[in-house]
């Protein structure tokens, strides 16, 4: 891991939390147990405060920041797809911020709603609870049906899941020059994409 302290503030990471060694965290970053932390990820509490809930997940290449003194939190089982920017926001308990999508300060994305994937949610605004989020700016589609956010906690699972087979088996090593006969695939796992599920309808 790159794991740095600023002005003797240095990151905490729970037990059980999984931080990629290709991530960075910078001072006050507190990072809750069953968390998965992606490559590339960058979270800097350089100014203020990154708080990164238990069970919570911050995919590749996202980008955790904000303002002098203030904080960006995720509560529990947040979900952050690959490349969102948070800054300065509150993502609430259960809800998930869409591959690409930016969230800026103070915005505040309730419990189990879904910002959707390049959508941009500008300072101050509140995502409703259960709601869907998308556009540029962002604006509120429709309320969430049960089975989209059963899909979304089910998602966030297998992150946790991805945590602790990390930690019990991730390891750099060097590539095989060809596939080895009779080479295993990943167990099956019940997560689907979102658009599956709807077109089965």
């Amino acid at each position: 891991m790159a794991i740095y302290s600023v002005d003797g503030l240095i990151p905490v990471v729970a037990p059980g939390a999984f931080v990629h060694p290709q991530a960075v965290l910078i001072g006050d970053v507190i990072v809750g147990a069953r968390c998965y932390i992606g490559p590339c990820a960058s979270l800097r509490g350089d100014l203020g405060r990154i708080i990164i809930g238990a069970g919570s997940n911050v995919q590749d290449s996202c980008v955790l920041h904000t303002f002098p003194a203030r904080t960006t939190l995720l509560e529990e089982d947040a979900h952050i797809g690959h490349g969102a920017v948070l800054h300065g926001c509150t993502i609430r308990r259960g809800a998930l911020i869409g591959i690409g999508a930016i969230v800026m300060d103070e915005a505040v994305v309730e419990e189990e709603a879904i910002v959707g994937a390049a959508s941009f949610v500008r300072a101050g605004f509140i995502v409703p609870a259960r709601t869907l989020v998308t556009g540029i700016p962002g604006r509120v589609v429709r309320e969430l049906k049960a089975e989209e956010i059963a899909w979304k906690a089910t998602g966030t699972h297998e992150y946790q899941r991805l945590a602790a087979r990390c930690l019990a088996t991730l390891k750099e090593c060097q590539p095989l020059t060809a596939p080895e006969a009779n080479r295993p695939v990943l167990s099956a796992s019940p997560a689907v994409p979102l658009h599956t599920i709807e077109r089965g309808r």
